[in-house]
Parts: C-alpha cells; sequence; structure tokens
C-alpha cells in the first residue's frame, strides 16, 4: 500500500497499487490537487485515522533524528499511517524521508530519487553559538533562536 502525501496529489503520482492518506492531506489541497483527492478517494483510496500510539512513536522518533520541528502535524500523521499499515511513504519531503528511514518505511520518491543518508541533526544557537543534540526550542542560555544544522 502507498501512503500518500500531498505533493503526490500536486504533482500526479499515479500508481497501480492500493493508497492510503490520512484526513489532513485533503485540507492541504486545492484546484486541481483537491481533485484528485477526491477522485482517488472516490475509487477507493483508504483514508486513514492513525491511532495515539503511532502519532507519538513517530513524534519521539523525529525528535531522536532532529527532525520533529520541521514536520507538520500532517506529516506526522502520514507517517503514522506508513508505520500502522505497513506502507511505502511517498514524498519528497527530506525530514519525513529521513525519520521515515529510521522508522523501516519504504520511500518512493516523486519527483526526486529520495535520501542518500539517514542525518541526525544538531541545533546551534544563532546568539551564543553553543551546540545541542536536542532543541529546546530557545537557547537556555542566552533565549535566542535555534537553528538546525548537520552535524
Amino acid at each position: 500500500m502507498h501512503v500518500l502525501d500531498a505533493s503526490a496529489f500536486i504533482k500526479g503520482y499515479d500508481t497501480t497499487d492500493r493508497t492510503a492518506t490520512v484526513p489532513r492531506v485533503r485540507e492541504e489541497l486545492t484546484d486541481e490537487s483537491g481533485y484528485r483527492f477526491d477522485a482517488l478517494e472516490g475509487s477507493g483510496m483508504h483514508v486513514h485515522v492513525p491511532e495515539q500510539a503511532a502519532i507519538e512513536h513517530v513524534e519521539r522518533t523525529a525528535r531522536q533524528t532532529g527532525d520533529f520541528g520541521t514536520l507538520s502535524e500532517t506529516d506526522v500523521r502520514l507517517l503514522a499511517a506508513a508505520v500502522e499499515l505497513d506502507g511505502t511513504l511517498v514524498t519528497d519531503d527530506y525530514a519525513m524521508q529521513n525519520v521515515a528511514e529510521r522508522l523501516s518505511i519504504a520511500i518512493d520518491g516523486i519527483d526526486q530519487d529520495g535520501i542518500t543518508e539517514e542525518r541526525d541533526w544538531q541545533f546551534m544557537c544563532v546568539g551564543c553559538g553553543r551546540e545541542f543534540d536536542e532543541n529546546p526550542g530557545r537557547c537556555p542560555i542566552c533565549g535566542s533562536e535555534l537553528s538546525r544544522k548537520r552535524p
């Protein structure tokens, strides 16, 4: 089963395999991409609502990789759906692909080949330059914002 991100509908991704997505994806779509969603739903696409336990598992994993701050609620739910449905995630989003790799979720890119390596991000304070393994939101030392950086 292929679990489709919004970009799959926007780019007109096509597969003969069964498909699924989450309800929040429809909210992100307009114009033709929204019509594609409606057409696929009408022809049998499964619209899945993941369990809270799966959502929390994805959130924990995204915190470990350092991708949590860049994932939307929709992204987290798509990853959770892919876990529950043992599906292939269809997306070009790097953060989603990085977390999917950690979760052993198969990935199918749309316009890109997919990630070449899994990353654990670090965070650096834009004010004082201190580095952190996890994102506390703001620097606990000087209060400045943190930027994500490759270790």
